[in-house]
């Protein structure tokens, strides 16, 4: 009863892990020519970015746990 839990907890975890890194922009957003431009006169979303990098951090470590959790179980 409670592995099923802890699986179906992982594979929300998982796909929530995944959501959040494809949501993030790339390291190289902003070193186009246009793309750069744009990004001084209107500003980068910095806000966002930061939000999205402490989700990812924190579902990662909840991803880790959840990983050893099953991975004791066997």
């Amino acid at each position: 009863m409670l592995q099923g839990v802890i699986t179906a907890l992982h594979v929300l975890v998982a796909l929530g892990l995944i959501a959040v890194v494809l949501l993030q922009s790339g390291r190289s957003a902003g070193l186009g020519a246009i793309a750069g431009g744009a990004e001084t006169i209107f500003g980068k979303k910095k806000g966002l970015d930061e939000l999205l990098a402490k989700l990812t951090v924190l579902i990662g470590v909840l991803f880790a746990v959840t990983s050893l959790l099953l991975g004791l179980w066997h």
